[in-house]
């Protein structure tokens, strides 16, 4: 449930949608349905919500999932791809999130991430905070520069002229993401009409899908930055402008723009009838970006009426959350019982 987000489209609007593609392949609809349904489960509980409350949440993301897939269905297939979500300032914790989005600007991120120049005619350059944000050395910087000419080659030729009116000024190495701990995050700051003019682009290592060894006959590409970035365009409605990929040496990364109006949700925004509300918005999205990126006959044909659809997933995410929390604790317990080296 924190695989969406608020982001700038590429008109400056701020959007609210699926946002999170490390994992994306093309496999069993079913199979993010249940994650869907086990996550808000346990964000239910992480928030402090009654079991009985945070399994309806996951029941009602369902119910909206199969309601709003039926009708994709039967509307016009450009109609379907262009489909705004209606409820999203409906459901209070998207408006939070679009609230912090609205603060993430360039500017902003410029003050938090780099410092003022040391001396008369330098540049600013990246503040360090180790281990978490580092810069790296000039012949790892000069490697990371060079991986932008195969990544330009990519873009559009409208957004690769927008590009080259900014100059990178510094590099650094940033940790990121919990699920992205151990792979190599680098993130290069830009200037263009002035120093109020700043850009921040993350270069960050895709490996391979996690579901990968589930799926031999999925079509993965080759290039795992490729796949990351054509699950965005393919289940987003609008994409970061900047979203690429590239190579530095035998590893492949993603490109994108680094914190550019970027909102997500926390467990305090799902007190009260939060997360019931949320659920339903993640139903709507997720039935959204399936339709966009598969059949929405197929999938609807094959949910048939959903009776018993949301109540089995319930019950399932419920299942899973528990088996969720039994492997935390017994990775917990693993940390504490571990022999020093």
């Amino acid at each position: 449930m924190r695989n969406l987000g608020a982001y700038a489209a590429p008109d400056g609007r701020l959007v609210f949608d699926i946002n999170d593609f490390d994992e994306t392949i093309r496999g069993p609809f079913e199979w993010d349905l249940k994650r869907m349904a086990a996550s808000l489960v346990l964000a239910g509980r992480a928030a402090g919500q009654k079991e009985a409350s945070a399994r309806r949440a996951a029941e009602q993301c369902i119910e909206r999932y199969t309601a709003q897939m039926h009708a994709f269905a039967e509307m016009p297939i450009v109609e379907m791809a262009r489909f705004q979500v209606h409820r999203l300032n409906m459901a209070a914790p998207v408006h939070a999130a679009l609230m912090k989005a609205e603060r993430a600007t360039p500017r902003h991120t410029l003050e938090r991430l780099t410092e003022p120049p040391a001396k008369p005619g330098a540049a600013r350059r990246f503040k360090e905070s180790k281990p978490m944000l580092t810069r790296v050395s000039p012949s790892r910087a000069a490697e990371v520069l060079a991986s932008f000419r195969p990544y330009r080659e990519i873009l559009e030729p409208e957004r690769r002229h927008l590009l080259s009116f900014y100059q990178p000024l510094d590099v650094a190495f940033k940790v990121v993401g919990n699920g992205s701990v151990g792979l190599r995050d680098y993130c290069v700051y830009f200037e263009g009409n002035g120093a109020d003019d700043p850009l921040f682009l993350q270069i960050k290592e895709e490996t391979a899908s996690a579901y990968t060894q589930y799926l031999p006959d999925a079509h993965v590409a080759h290039h795992n930055g490729q796949r990351v970035a054509e699950g965005h365009r393919a289940m987003q409605m609008q994409s970061d402008p900047f979203l690429g990929w590239t190579q530095i040496g035998a590893r492949q990364y993603l490109v994108r723009q680094l914190n550019d109006h970027k909102g997500s949700i926390e467990l305090e925004d799902l007190a009260g009838g939060g997360l019931e509300a949320y659920a339903g918005v993640c139903g709507e999205l997720l039935a959204r970006g399936h339709a966009r990126s598969g059949d929405p006959l197929t999938v609807a044909a094959y949910l048939g009426s959903g009776e018993g659809l949301a109540e089995a997933l319930g019950k399932f995410g419920a299942l899973y959350a528990d088996q969720t929390e039994k492997d935390w604790e017994a990775l917990c317990r693993s940390r504490k019982t571990k022999p020093a080296s």
